[in-house]
């Protein structure tokens, strides 16, 4: 069987061997186009002949297409722990594990709990006939390719529990016959793309468990959105940063919605009322937001919902006329801020289960009444205002009163302890003794040792109010059991264990499938148990509801891979080594050519461009001394970044543009791409990689390499995920900035700026400082970026350097303005403005006034905060220690003090912020994230951290 790059080799041969005649008119055009002496053309076209015979006599056509093929060799070239079948040139003739074909196209990969490891090709758009792609639970990182929108015959999509990053591809509303769209649990960002909207086939869209931000798309003039997708019976977008109101066109009595999740979210607004228009809605999660007003009334028309789920919002009002709700069983609405008498005909609704209206603002009397739900198990109204409850004998229901004036007083009733839950399951064995198994085996319910496919089944809004009856798991057991059968897949039994609900609300169950026949799966089995349980096609008994299935590693397959095992030498090997061979000889005499006409090349540029002479990749000629930045292709480059796609454009300004890409290793990176015709020269450029390779803190972002290919100019930076601090003070990255944040932003760039002053050699002029160029780590970390206006300052040029004025307006030092004589001082008059916006949260120069100017005319040192409320941001009016903002406003007026020799030296600058913080009783040596509050308390609605207007603060605007 043949290797990879052997079947690429021979599909070439293939090609020249079915079109002989074409070859040799190639061989003219190459005359024609390379300019080769008729001598060398002649060679060629024998070398030509002589190839296709060999062909003829050695090659042997692979069965699978042919692009097929060239696609599924280039995901070998990526991924790890392949398969060990996935050897030979066919993979449709050889039968890979996990693909499916159709004649000689591939038309389905199920690949779930493989261990791969790697990203996924951007070559995947070479199969054109695949209608199912299922990669979940393996250790697949980096962006999801925009190509993968070519694959027009989709219907499955399925990339759950994988590492992917960066956008979904707006493309991915190109498959117009997906069914089917699941990529829950990955570390997707920015928006959901509002071309899903086209998917009109679409039924299932999970994209729960990301990192995704922004609005909910609904359709607009020509623009699609979710409220399109009139055949979807799931949107489950929860465990998300998804932002604003939900949108009421996304509900109409035309959608046929069964399950919508958006719970743990930062959605706001209302809950619209037309949600009470869609009749198929079972399951309705909208807890865990920042949802306001009244319920609707309207919802009781919703007579299929079974379980309501509206807890941890700031909804207002009393509890709606549920009654109408004729299927409910849970309704979970705790810290909603509801108020008033809980009605009494709540209790009549005649499936109801569970009551749960903890951390409320409910009074009076509770009244359950005497015609309450045959079904009705537990009444929790902890922490209300319950006064008096109508006792009825006969009661069997758990009713919880605690921390209610009812309760007060040393009172002794049940109803005033808090019950204690614990319950362990495990499923019993079926009428045999386990026996002692090896430490990597696991005895089944038949008591056979076996090497299980295990993982945890979360039910997202379960019905039963606990777990005190053993039955309900038998009951999913059975059915778990006839859906595998059902399929043909070789399971003999399942053993269910540890129910336990997790800090969401889930409930979650350990799920072991155990094999049938032997002490293991082979990878057929494996992908085709992954594929029932990622797509949610298993329909779960009454009262389990929606699910998600997260599995763990199959530690069987560890150490079997592709190739192992498998040996041998065909004709075709040797058809396709002469080949090969004859081959490299063609292309030895065109390189030899080429190399001759690229050297001449050289020689001639060298005359014109001063940089030639270096090549930043090797020693050797005028080498800067280029410290830990790695030298990248432009391929490379081109690869991370999907070609340069405008899907991954983070940014753009005068200089060029600022891209997102993937490193081959999954490091996300930004790369910042000159203009075609920029005014840098190649030598400016070498001097500025050399300058900013040799700066490294912490507080500054990091270079991680460059490009100088091609005539391209790049630079790499790494990729900081939060954006910027202005984006953080305008509330563009929703994330909440109280005053202990901002003080630790501050000493985190005053210890960048410190650095570049003081440390750096040669010292470091940044002449940019500005919250736009203060980039925010995932632990809200300072870092300071952009040094394309940077200057060194060398031996002879430590007081002052004569420069051009360059910055931002309202940051300039007008000193440096005045004279163009540069110095650290001008920094340390942009970090004061810094100081005052970290304060006021306004721009410098805003309505034609000058904050600085502002701050002067209207501070009263007499009065508390200087009489500055008026001024400052309210987070920081209302959320101060006393005497700190009083403390960072005297040092910001230092900072912009004239003459600027007045002013403090950064490093006199850093040590008073550390001392403000101590006196605020801070440390200053601690992450951001340990201030006041959470990281997870501070992240609200987030656009995406990179916007145009900051260009992600890696400044395209500017030089790189």
């Amino acid at each position: 069987m043949g290797t990879g790059k052997e079947l690429r080799m021979r599909l070439q041969i293939g090609t020249i061997a079915s079109n002989s005649l074409s070859s040799c008119r190639e061989v003219k055009v190459m005359r024609y186009v390379f300019s080769f002496p008729p001598v060398i053309c002649i060679f060629m076209r024998i070398l030509c002949s002589l190839l296709v015979a060999l062909v003829q006599v050695f090659g042997t056509a692979a069965r699978t297409n042919t692009d097929d093929s060239v696609a599924l060799e280039a995901l070998k070239d990526v991924w790890k722990n392949l398969p060990p079948s996935w050897d030979g040139d066919d993979p449709c003739g050889n039968d890979w594990d996990g693909i499916s074909c159709s004649d000689d196209r591939v038309t389905s990969i199920s690949l779930g709990s493989m261990n791969l490891n790697g990203q996924l090709s951007s070559d995947i758009q070479k199969l054109s006939a695949l209608e199912t792609l299922d990669l979940s639970y393996n250790n697949l990182t980096g962006a999801l390719p925009t190509s993968i929108g070519n694959l027009k015959n989709l219907t499955t999509l399925i990339l759950v529990g994988c590492g992917f990053s960066g956008p979904i591809p707006d493309t991915i509303g190109s498959l117009t016959k997906l069914q089917i769209l699941s990529l829950k649990s990955n570390n997707f960002v920015g928006s959901i793309p509002p071309s899903v909207g086209n998917l009109s086939d679409l039924y299932l869209l999970d994209l729960t468990d990301n990192k995704l931000t922004g609005p909910i798309p609904v359709s607009k003039e020509s623009t699609p959105g979710l409220d399109m997708l009139f055949k979807a019976g799931h949107f489950h977008l929860g465990m998300n940063q998804l932002s604003g109101e939900i949108p009421p066109q996304l509900f109409s009595s035309n959608l046929t919605l069964i399950h919508l999740l958006l719970e743990n979210n930062q959605l706001t607004g209302s809950i619209p009322s037309s949600l009470g228009l869609v009749q198929d809605l079972e399951v309705v999660r909208l807890d865990r937001n920042s949802l306001s007003g009244s319920v609707p009334e309207n919802l009781r028309n919703l007579l299929r919902v079974q379980e309501l789920f509206l807890a941890n919002n700031k909804l207002t009002g009393p509890l709606p006329n549920l009654t109408g709700m004729t299927s409910l069983a849970h309704v979970i609405m705790d810290n909603t801020h509801i108020q008033g008498e809980l009605p009494d005909s709540l209790f009549d609704v005649p499936c109801l289960q569970t009551v749960s209206l903890k951390n409320n603002r409910l009074n009076g009397t509770l009244n359950i009444g005497s015609n309450h739900s045959d079904e009705l198990q537990l009444v929790d109204l902890r922490n209300n205002f319950i006064e008096a409850i109508t006792q009825r004998p006969g009661y069997s229901i758990e009713i919880t009163l605690v921390e209610n004036p009812i309760c007060n007083e040393g009172a002794t009733e049940k109803y005033c302890t808090t019950p204690q839950q614990q319950f362990n399951y495990s499923t019993p064995p079926e009428n045999c003794t386990p026996l002692p198994c090896d430490s990597d085996k696991t005895s089944s319910p038949t008591c056979r040792c076996a090497y299980p496919y295990s993982g945890n089944l979360v039910f997202t809004a379960p019905s039963f109010a606990s777990f005190g009856n053993t039955s309900i798991f038998g009951s999913l057991q059975q059915k778990l059991m006839s859906k595998f059968k059902s399929e043909s897949l070789p399971v003999d039994s399942v053993s269910l264990s540890n129910p336990t609900r997790n800090e969401d609300g889930y409930f979650v169950l350990n799920l072991q499938v155990f094999p049938s026949g032997q002490d293991h799966f082979n990878r057929t089995g494996i992908s085709g148990l992954a594929l029932i349980l990622s797509t949610q096609t298993f329909n779960t008994p009454a009262g389990f509801g929606p699910y998600s299935f997260n599995a763990s590693k199959y530690t069987y397959f560890t150490g079997l891979t592709a190739g192992s095992g498998k040996s041998g030498f065909s004709s075709a090997h040797i058809g396709a080594l002469v080949g090969g061979l004859v081959l490299l000889l063609l292309l030895l005499v065109a390189g030899i050519y080429a190399f001759r006409q690229k050297k001449r090349a050289e020689i001639a540029g060298k005359k014109n461009d001063p940089f030639a002479s270096w090549d930043p990749c090797r020693s050797g000629g005028r080498v800067p001394q280029v410290k830990g930045a790695r030298c990248f292709s432009f391929d490379e480059l081109k690869k991370c970044t999907d070609n340069f796609s405008e899907m991954n454009e983070i940014g753009h300004g005068g200089y060029g543009k600022v891209y997102r890409g993937t490193l081959p290793n999954g490091q996300l990176v930004a790369v910042k791409r000159a203009q075609q015709g920029s005014s840098q020269g190649g030598m400016e450029f070498a001097t500025e990689i050399e300058l900013l390779s040799r700066v490294h803190h912490k507080n500054l972002v990091s270079l991680l390499g460059f490009c100088f290919d091609q005539g391209e100019q790049m630079l790499v930076y790494e990729y900081i995920i939060n954006g910027s601090l202005k984006d953080g003070l305008t509330g563009r990255t929703g994330i909440r900035l109280d005053w202990m944040r901002r003080l630790r932003i501050a000493l985190g760039a005053a210890r960048g700026v410190h650095y570049l002053h003081e440390l750096a050699d040669p010292p470091i002029i940044h002449r940019d400082i500005k919250p736009n160029n203060i980039l925010l780590d995932e632990r809200l970390n300072a870092k300071v970026a952009d040094f394309g206006l940077s200057r060194p300052m060398g031996e002879q040029e430590r007081s002052h350097v004569t420069t051009e004025v360059k910055g931002t307006a309202g940051y300039f030092d007008p000193e440096y303005y005045m004279t163009q004589q540069l110095t650290q001082k001008s920094d340390v008059y942009s970090f004061g403005v810094v100081l005052l916006e970290l304060l006021t949260a306004r721009r410098p120069i805003e309505k034609g006034k000058y904050i600085v100017n502002e701050v002067k005319q209207a501070m009263d040192k007499t009065k508390d905060m200087y009489n500055l409320e008026a001024i400052l941001d309210p987070i920081v009016a209302s959320n101060t220690v006393p005497g700190s903002v009083e403390k960072v406003v005297d040092l910001a007026l230092k900072c912009i003090q004239e003459p600027g020799f007045n002013r403090p030296t950064m490093g006199e600058v850093l040590k008073e912020i550390e001392n403000i913080m101590e006196s605020a009783g801070l440390n200053s040596n601690a992450e951001s994230t340990s201030s006041s509050t959470s990281y997870e308390e501070a992240r609200k609605p987030s656009s995406h951290p990179y916007t145009s207007e900051s260009v992600s603060s890696y400044s395209a605007a500017s030089p790189p």
